[in-house]
C-alpha cells in the first residue's frame, strides 16, 4: 500500500477543506462523519484500480464529501436531494458545471442496492461499491482485500459513525414507519 493512499494523498486534504465550513453544523458527528467520508473515497479508489486520472480521483473526493451531508445540513434522514444541491452549490461555483450530473448520480445512487445501469461513467458504482462497503463495516468487499479494508478502518476509524447512523435510522422509523429507509434504492 503506497502513501498516496493515506497523508500523501491530496485528496483527503481537499476533502477536509470541503468539509469544514460545515463543521459546526455536524457537530458532534463531524469526525466520524468526515473518516467515513475518508473511506468511502479510498475504497472507491480501490475500486478504480489506482488509476491517476486526476478528474475521476477528483469526482470521487467531492461525491464522498457530500453524499451523506443533507443529513446535517436538512436535518433530514431523508438527505439525498439536499447532498445534491449541495454538491451542485459547490460545483457551479467551482466551474465545474459539466461535473453536476455525474456527481448527483453518484450521490442519489449511492445505497442502490443493485448495480446501477444507467448513463453516465462506472464512477456511479464504484462509488456505490465504496459506500456499501463502509456501511457494512467491511462484510461486503466487492474484491478488495480485507488486509486494505482493515488497514483504512484503522487509519480512519469509525468513530461512531455506525452507532449515530443507527439512533437517526430509530429516530426515523418512529415517525415514519412505512418509509423507513428513504434513500434506499433497488
Amino acid at each position: 500500500m503506497n502513501d498516496f493512499m493515506f497523508e500523501d494523498n491530496p485528496y483527503i486534504k481537499f476533502i477536509d477543506d470541503v468539509l469544514l465550513p460545515y463543521k459546526d453544523i455536524i457537530g458532534l458527528d463531524y469526525q466520524a462523519y468526515r473518516f467515513h467520508c475518508f473511506r468511502v473515497f479510498l475504497f472507491s479508489l480501490t475500486l478504480l484500480n489506482n488509476s491517476q486520472d486526476a478528474k475521476n480521483i477528483e469526482k470521487l473526493a467531492i461525491a464522498s464529501a457530500f453524499h451523506d451531508l443533507g443529513m446535517w445540513t436538512d436535518n433530514t434522514f431523508d438527505y439525498i436531494k439536499p447532498s445534491i444541491a449541495l454538491s451542485t452549490k459547490y460545483l457551479i461555483s467551482s466551474g465545474k458545471t459539466e461535473w453536476v450530473e455525474e456527481i448527483a448520480s453518484m450521490i442519489e445512487n449511492h445505497h442502490k442496492v443493485t448495480s446501477y445501469n444507467e448513463t453516465c461513467t462506472n464512477l456511479v458504482n464504484i462509488f456505490r461499491k465504496a459506500d456499501w462497503i463502509d456501511v457494512s463495516l467491511g462484510f461486503i468487499k466487492f474484491n478488495i482485500t480485507t488486509k486494505f479494508v482493515q488497514s483504512v478502518k484503522n487509519k480512519y476509524p469509525n468513530s461512531g459513525f455506525h452507532k449515530r447512523l443507527i439512533a437517526i435510522s430509530l429516530k426515523h422509523f418512529v415517525k415514519n414507519p412505512f418509509d423507513p429507509l428513504p434513500m434506499f434504492k433497488l
